[in-house]
């Protein structure tokens, strides 16, 4: 679907952007990739890795800005929305700031993207949009339900259509706490939050293959969830560093003391399939589309997944690989 196709990623210079794109470009050989993001210096940078590439673009610009999405997108076949303020403190202490770019700039890539007759558009979530508890879950559930609402209400009758990945901690990327423990293993003490504290573990590549298989698969308004493990907080800080010792600095405001992929509500629409769930909207009786459902099996009633409740749990071995390679490249 993807190969010679034009696509754009908002906030594409971000940990993402920077596997989806090299990954993209290798796997599908698209016609255009196109990074759309405000930070000048990170494109610069990013730049730098690709300019012999001539299907790769950039442009500056602001999901807060309608008219510069909807300039950027003429031709483009395929968004990915990766583009959101999403640090927990900070969206708690600048509200105003994390409204406009998750919940406005949702809302301005939905009407360019219409406007533009883009043929699928993927946002990426958060397990934080699930039962939120913070401002940065619940812009992001805003999000999700405009995505989801927009494949009916808003878009009916075009030919875009919108869905969502739903993921939680990723191993790798800028602002989790891996490379934070990385960074000070050094000085002989890690802050620990809470000793009960989990999370799940997904990879930058895991996350970059959900979204490819969301556009294969995706009709619209779909949310999907990929299976993956879970690791306690202190056994992270054991592995990094195991002479370091702990100071508990208690869960910050905002912080979740797990994460939560699908609420018990959800599961009420939800399917299984053997690499991923798949949330279906409950709305047009789409959680009962035979060309949505496909071949899942609708999981158990009170089902919830969560990373102190799921039944697969990173061991010691495999987490040290996964470390060995990521810092080997940096």
């Amino acid at each position: 679907m993807l190969k010679n196709s034009s696509i754009l990623i908002t906030g594409g210079t971000g940990s993402f952007g920077n596997s989806f794109v090299p990954l993209t470009l290798k796997k599908f050989n698209p016609k255009r990739l196109v990074i759309f993001s405000r930070d000048e210096m990170k494109q610069w940078e990013m730049s730098k890795l690709f300019k012999d590439d001539p299907r790769v673009r950039f442009f500056i610009g602001d999901v807060r800005d309608k008219n510069r999405l909807h300039r950027a997108l003429h031709n483009i076949d395929y968004v990915v929305h990766a583009a959101a303020l999403k640090i927990v403190p900070t969206a708690e202490y600048d509200p105003f700031e994390c409204i406009k770019t998750n919940v406005n700039g949702a809302m301005n890539l939905i009407d360019a993207s219409i406007d533009q007759n883009v043929k699928k558009v993927v946002s990426l979530s958060t397990d934080k949009a699930s039962s939120p508890i913070n401002l940065y879950g619940a812009t992001k559930l805003a999000s999700d339900k405009l995505f989801v609402a927009s494949n009916s209400s808003y878009a009916g009758g075009t030919k875009t259509s919108f869905s969502i990945v739903r993921y939680g901690n990723v191993i790798n990327s800028r602002g989790s706490i891996i490379p934070l423990f990385m960074s000070i293993k050094e000085q002989g003490e890690l802050p620990i939050t809470d000793l009960r504290m989990t999370r799940f573990m997904i990879s930058l590549e895991n996350a970059v293959e959900l979204v490819w298989h969301t556009f294969e698969d995706m009709v619209g308004g779909e949310i999907y969830v990929k299976k993956i493990p879970s690791m306690k907080i202190v056994d992270i800080a054991k592995i990094i560093a195991p002479q370091a010792k702990h100071k508990i600095i208690g869960i910050r405001p905002g912080e979740k003391l797990h994460e939560q992929m699908i609420s018990i509500d959800e599961s009420n629409f939800t399917y299984e399939y053997p690499d991923y769930y798949k949330i279906l909207p409950p709305i047009n009786n789409w959680e009962n589309d035979n060309s949505r459902v496909k071949n899942g099996t609708k999981v158990a009633d009170e089902f919830s997944y969560s990373s102190d409740n799921n039944l697969d749990w990173m061991n010691i071995n495999d987490f040290e690989l996964i470390l060995n390679k990521i810092f080997k490249k940096q």
